[in-house]
């Protein structure tokens, strides 16, 4: 194969890849809350092309949405041409990529061989630990996945940095009373309408957790310095499952012993370091099929070729995973969710009373094996009430979707959390269900309510309840002032019988330090089907035991 043609098809490696990473970018843009939108499974295309979790969550939920059967397209393009979708499609392998340029640019360094190392056979066994923990039932390799991370990364650290950034700089413009401030309002305010109405959607989004799932993103990014494409090489647990799928392509390379003249610039320009020094030496399970190695060539001594996966091939080196270590990890793997679930919290013997998921979630423990963490519900919701949990979900809920309705509530008339769902973790339901279905139960902290501790009226939370008959009602009652003299108060009560939990009574309360009606998870619809007693969504009885078990 010539030098020319693997330089072209190099190029267009990379023109493919930018088209695939800004397309993952529009189809993320495109996911919002607006009048009248409703998903399609093409705005999820990149988490439905994730072999790696359609094999989780089949191993831990035991069923899978049909759509997410698309990732074996994946896998049947990773076994006849290898890791294409790593080195052509990933949105994040291209961000690596790019990282990898800029820091090498910023801080030079000499370029040496960039030969295969048995340190790269770490994502396997991270990847063997992860799916031992996905066959008992945890779900937990969403935290590494990269389309997750990427996803979840954007959803709760980028777009809300970003959009702050452009109501803070619109805003700032917007204030300046100068002669050269009206110039750059004409300039800036046209750009930044059209951000407002059609990219940024809710105002002023922010979340909970956004620095640690930030600083992991930024890490990564930065491990590129040390090796390029260091997070593809050493730990990247879908780029280990689409390697033992690329272990014999039909696509190879192919050396031309007589041209080559053993200068390893080949090796030296490998960003998958599928080479051991010797040209005769290739990995195909660590090959990108980016063909830079071809396009480095200045002798055309190497490019790529068809052959019959039967076909021997003396130069294909394999894994040769050391069965010790792939123990070690199914162990670490088991002790890893051991400990994970070792609270009473993970055992449902007691109820986190601030753990309120959206509308449709699963019940606790079938929510955790199918939830990603992916954030795009976060990022649909309409109030911006849904935040990722931190500790109220335990370890192993890290990062899924709660509602705090201080922050927002759940709006009546949206179901978008469930629809745009890629594993269902969260369901669709029919609006008119959704609206009927229990995520929690107000109730009023009387020593701050204004009309219980103050004697004064104050019907916000009433005037706010969405149901049509009020799950929110009032009780006029005679309250002594301070002079002795009685008057007429009316007191707010919760009809639990109504009550949804849908937090919009804790949202507009006036109290915005810590509201005096706050919503709790219990009497939730979700965790009726456990005992048995009624189908899902049916809700439960005030009198008996509510909250969330996790």
């Amino acid at each position: 194969m010539s030098a020319r043609r693997g330089w072209s098809v190099a190029r267009t490696r990379r023109w493919v890849q930018v088209s695939a990473l800004l397309l993952f970018f529009g189809l993320f843009i495109a996911v919002r809350a607006s009048p009248g939108w409703e998903p399609s499974w093409a705005h999820r295309l990149f988490l439905l092309l994730d072999p790696l979790l359609l094999v989780a969550t089949v191993l831990a939920a035991h069923a899978v949405p049909v759509i997410l059967w698309l990732a074996l397209g994946t896998v049947l393009m990773t076994v006849l041409l290898g890791r294409v979708f790593c080195g052509w499609i990933c949105p994040f392998g291209t961000l690596h990529a790019l990282a990898g340029r800029v820091l090498f640019w910023l801080l030079p360094a000499r370029k040496a061989p960039q030969s295969f190392s048995s340190w790269q056979r770490a994502k396997y066994y991270v990847l063997a630990g992860f799916l031992v923990m996905a066959a008992f039932g945890g779900h937990w390799v969403c935290v590494l996945d990269p389309i997750v991370l990427l996803t979840r990364s954007c959803a709760v650290a980028l777009f809300p940095g970003a959009q702050w950034a452009a109501e803070e700089g619109s805003t700032a413009v917007y204030m300046d009373d100068s002669v050269v401030g009206a110039f750059l309002v004409k300039l800036s305010e046209p750009p930044y309408r059209l951000l407002r109405d059609h990219v940024l959607g809710v105002p002023r989004l922010a979340f909970w957790g956004g620095g640690p799932i930030l600083a992991l993103f930024a890490g990564t990014l930065l491990l590129n310095r040390v090796r390029r494409r260091f997070w593809c090489r050493y730990v990247c647990p879908l780029g280990a499952l689409l390697g033992l799928a690329a272990w014999r392509p039909v696509l190879r390379r192919k050396v031309v012993s007589a041209s080559c003249n053993g200068c390893d610039l080949c090796g030296m320009s490998c960003p998958g370091a599928a080479s051991a020094g010797a040209v005769d030496r290739w990995w195909p399970s660590e090959c990108l099929v980016c063909h830079d190695c071809a396009e480095a060539c200045a002798r055309s001594a190497l490019g790529f070729t068809v052959a019959s996966p039967a076909a021997p091939e003396p130069r294909i080196e394999t894994l040769d995973l050391s069965k010790r270590a792939l123990v070690g990890s199914a162990v670490g793997g088991l002790l890893g969710l051991g400990l994970m679930r070792i609270t009473p919290q993970a055992r449902g013997s007691v109820y986190h009373p601030d753990l309120i998921r959206p509308p449709g979630s699963r019940s606790e423990r079938e929510f955790l094996q199918r939830c990603l963490a992916c954030g795009l519900c976060l990022k649909v919701c309409p109030t911006g009430g849904l935040q990722p949990t931190m500790w109220e979900a335990g370890l192993e809920g890290i990062w899924t979707p709660r509602l705090v309705p201080q922050i927002g509530c759940c709006d009546y008339t949206c179901n978008l959390c469930g629809l745009v769902c890629p594993t269902e973790a969260i369901r669709p339901l029919p609006l008119d269900l959704k609206q009927k279905t229990r995520i929690g139960l107000a109730a009023f902290d009387t020593s701050r309510c204004i009309p219980y501790a103050y004697g004064r009226d104050c019907m916000v939370c009433e005037e706010h309840c969405p149901i049509p008959d009020k799950a929110i009602y009032v009780v006029e009652v005679d309250v002594i002032d301070r002079e002795g003299k009685a008057k007429r108060v009316k007191q707010p009560r919760v009809d639990a019988d109504k009550c949804i939990g849908c937090g919009i009574c804790e949202n507009v309360c006036p109290y915005r330090d810590a509201p005096a009606i706050r919503v709790r998870s219990a009497n939730e619809s979700r965790h009726s089907a456990e005992a048995g007693a009624r189908p899902p969504n049916e809700p439960i009885l005030p009198e008996e035991k509510g909250g969330v078990p996790y």
